[in-house]
């Protein structure tokens, strides 16, 4: 998983567009995208589409409602039996938040015969100033949770910041934490961490500077919020052919010495950390398919 790409779930004319757009997630959106009067109207078209899934390679994601909304369960009453591959929960404040929701999963997915568990959570960990105090409870909360993803925009709300740039186009102070955050609770949670969402999809450099930031740093995954960003997103979490290739030298190198905690390799001391490193970076290959056999 590369990119996810939101669409309001309440837009016939966009849900037939979305397929062909090359993301590896659709995030059909119940929450911000849909107006409080249509709630009704998106989540049977989100229904819809998962029942009636065009051809493509796009897994299908729902971003529901918030858990203070009051309408989250409508939301999972008509999707979950439609088996969306994840359910994206926004606004989520820390474990309890995730808990609370699997429980609620997993009721509708016994009405509707589905193995228990077989609805992974995302969380959109950001977007609230209480949760930047609960990214060590992601831990073990529920074996449903597959991510954690930051998010600029409501936070920013939250917090009453005009912006979120410095003059020199950097994050500020405040959003940097946020990014940092989700990054480390991620990492401690065991699950991967999927970058915001780059606001401007007509500045492709700016947004190819800002996914590359975030590859470097550990994050997996990027939103996006219109087609035209799919491309450069795919692109640079996309593991290049020159580190697949180190990678399963580093993997060949620990199978040749069985039993060695670390070794020597390219005059650099590696140990099981980056064994695990090499493995993950092979596998996100693999899942973009890229043959590393």
């Amino acid at each position: 998983m590369r990119s996810l790409l939101f669409v309001p779930a309440d837009s016939e004319r966009k849900l037939a567009k979305a397929p062909g757009c090359g993301a590896d997630v659709l995030v059909l959106d119940l929450e911000d995208a849909v107006a409080a009067d249509r709630k009704a109207i998106a989540r049977q078209c989100a229904a819809d589409f998962l029942r009636s899934r065009p051809p493509t390679s796009s897994r299908v994601h729902i971003r529901i409602n918030g858990l203070k909304t009051g309408l989250v369960e409508s939301d999972l009453d008509a999707i979950i039996g439609a088996q969306p591959d994840s359910i994206i929960l926004p606004k989520a404040e820390g474990g309890a938040d995730v808990a609370v929701l699997s429980a609620m999963v997993a009721v509708r997915e016994a009405i509707a015969g589905l193995e228990d568990g077989a609805t992974p959570i995302i969380a959109i960990a950001t977007e609230t100033a209480g949760s930047a105090f609960n990214f060590g409870t992601y831990k073990d909360a529920s074996a449903r949770l597959a991510a954690l993803a930051w998010s600029s925009e409501d936070l920013a709300s939250v917090l009453g910041a005009r912006t979120y740039y410095d003059d020199d186009g950097n994050l500020t102070d405040p959003f940097r934490l946020a990014r940092s955050l989700c990054l480390y609770g991620a990492a401690h949670a065991g699950v991967i961490a999927i970058d915001r969402v780059f606001p401007n999809f007509r500045d492709a450099d700016s947004l190819r500077d800002e996914a590359q930031a975030a590859a470097r740093d550990g994050f997996t995954a990027k939103l996006a919020i219109h087609p035209n960003q799919v491309a450069v997103i795919n692109e640079v979490f996309t593991p290049s052919r020159k580190a697949i290739e180190r990678a399963q030298a580093i993997v060949a190198a620990f199978e040749a010495a069985p039993g060695a905690g670390v070794i020597g390799f390219e005059g650099e001391m590696l140990d099981m950390p980056h064994l695990a490193k090499a493995k993950a970076l092979l596998a996100r290959a693999a899942e973009a398919g890229i043959d590393v056999s």
